[in-house]
């Protein structure tokens, strides 16, 4: 065992890092994780230890490779599954353009590359049968896509089971007939489909019960790829279920990985709620150490079925990384790769960090409302309590044009720092709430600005509130906006539907007039208190 650095603390992924696919090429560890609606597509992070962790440059970036705009909240890029084959790595995703109702049009393609980093290939194609598409490479060179499929109809089990089909590297599609190789147990909504080999046996590790507080990673095994897969006596073997002690809720939806050695964990998905039921981070990557039962199962070191936040970590060297500066001074010509942007990639029209170099700049565009062409540059927010800052020049003349500092879970649930024009106050700042689609001003009045000077703005986060602050100078002392405001709806959980994302902390410009009022931003903070 490692003595220098022997745990893993979780989840080793804190914030929005959802639905993990972990594979090993060589002596390094990569975890693919969900974006949804973010751009860029799917979040990839690389260890050699599987302790530390950091990001890299993610894969879709090109609008050939994921179109976005107009998708639904928490639609987009759902499940990766991430692969490495003789040299060759292999990401499988969904772009999901509808899930409310009876239908989801769930589009399943295949990016290639020969270096983790890129570039990726133009997609190929695959099916739109269902979500959690996963590859799985066989022993003798052939090659198997597994999803879940989705029924319609009424009366249907609608997670109607995993169905497998080869696919061809040469034809560069699917070929033969798909067939339906596990319907899943009494836990139900059987999907997040990834097979493995082992000593003989294809084991199937598939995510039930919902990624909810009933989430569960079942594993079945058969003799044969096709199955009949008999189910493991003890399942589920991951959970959180029944345990509301626990401090990582939603355990579930697993991949597995073997270290040169042969240790094996499992990543997975977990939750932090930080009131009730409530998880303003969304769902986070944790891992957990395996081994393998006398009769051939799957099995958490611990002898339990429930994920521990500090595991034995493997015996290897620890490789730790330098950590991302918290100040971004935006004097690159391109953003670094901790921002994300709304449904659309970063373009000159919109954002550029040369036209004022040493600012970023925002034009404004659509509301905070639009699933198509929002002004908005955003990060992952990964801590309970942290604080985030930043400095706003902008020059608004309508109460349409607005700029400002931004907590952002979805179309319906933000809170939001805003600078912007009035008829009689002229520049002033207030906030706006949206609250499961319900539109508020917090303050009685917005506070007048004068005119022309740049204007700090804050945002300080404590797990279930937040509290905004100001400064009109920059040897001023901080005043604060507004009260202390409860922000558990920015999470997961909905009275409409559940929701898949996790909250963002950034910045923001909006021009309802379509006039495209820009803002500059002279720099960005973001500590971890």
């Amino acid at each position: 065992m490692n003595t220098i650095n022997p745990m893993i603390t979780n989840p080793i992924l804190p914030g929005f890092n959802p639905d993990p696919s972990i594979c090993r090429a060589g002596e390094d560890y990569y975890i693919a994780t969900s974006t949804f609606e973010w751009f860029p597509g799917v979040r990839i992070h690389h260890s050699r230890d599987l302790v530390h962790w950091r990001a890299l440059p993610s894969p879709l970036t090109r609008i050939s490779q994921l179109n976005m705009e107009g998708n639904i909240n928490s639609g987009g890029v759902w499940a990766p599954c991430l692969s490495c084959d003789n040299g060759v790595f292999y990401l499988i995703y969904t772009d999901v353009k509808s899930r409310v109702g009876a239908f989801k049009d769930t589009h399943n393609y295949l990016v290639t590359a020969s270096d983790i980093e890129g570039p990726w290939s133009d997609p190929i194609y695959l099916n739109s049968s269902g979500f959690d598409p996963s590859l799985f490479h066989d022993e003798d060179g052939r090659k198997w896509l597994v999803n879940m499929i989705w029924d319609h109809r009424k009366g249907k089990n609608r997670f109607a089971g995993i169905v497998l089909q080869e696919y061809s590297v040469q034809e560069q599609k699917l070929i033969g007939p798909a067939i339906n190789i596990f319907e899943g147990t009494k836990l139900g909504l059987t999907e997040a489909p990834h097979l493995y080999k082992r000593q003989g046996y294809y084991y199937l590790v598939t995510a039930e019960g919902g990624t909810g507080y009933e989430h569960a990673v079942t594993v079945a095994r058969s003799r044969t790829l096709q199955g009949p897969y008999e189910v493991d006596p003890a399942n589920p073997m991951l959970t959180s279920h029944g345990r509301t002690d626990l401090p990582l809720q939603k355990a579930g939806h697993g991949s597995l990985v073997e270290t040169p050695t042969g240790e094996w964990y499992m990543a997975h998905l977990v939750g932090r709620p930080v009131k009730e039921k409530h998880c303003i981070l969304g769902r986070e990557t944790a891992l957990q150490r395996c081994t393998w039962s006398e009769d051939g199962w799957l099995r958490l070191a611990s002898g339990e079925r429930y994920p521990e936040l500090q595991v034995a970590a493997p015996n290897l060297e620890p490789h730790p990384f330098e950590p991302p500066a918290e100040m971004d001074q935006f004097e690159e010509a391109e953003l670094r790769q901790d921002w994300n942007t709304l449904r659309i990639p970063p373009d000159p029209s919109w954002v550029t960090l040369t036209e004022r170099p040493g600012c970023l700049r925002l034009y404004g565009m659509e509301s905070m409302s639009s699933t198509h062409r929002q002004s908005m540059v955003a990060r992952r927010l990964q801590a309970f309590k942290c604080e985030a800052e930043t400095c706003l020049e902008f020059a608004p003349d309508h109460p349409q044009q607005m700029a400002g500092l931004i907590l952002y879970y979805d179309t319906q649930d933000y809170l939001y720092l805003r600078v912007t024009h009035h008829e009689e106050k002229g520049l002033c700042l207030g906030i706006i709430q949206s609250r499961y689609g319900l539109y508020d001003e917090l303050l009685e009045e917005d506070i007048p600005l004068q005119q022309g000077n740049q204007i700090r703005l804050k945002a300080v986060i404590d797990h279930d509130r937040a509290c905004f602050y100001y400064s009109s100078d920059e040897d001023s002392s901080w005043i604060q906006v507004g009260e202390w405001t409860d922000i558990t709806h920015l999470c997961d959980e909905s009275p409409e539907y559940i929701r898949f994302t996790g909250t963002y902390i950034g910045l923001c410009a909006q021009d309802l007039g379509g006039t495209r009022k820009h803002a500059d931003f002279d720099y960005f903070r973001y500590t971890m208190v």
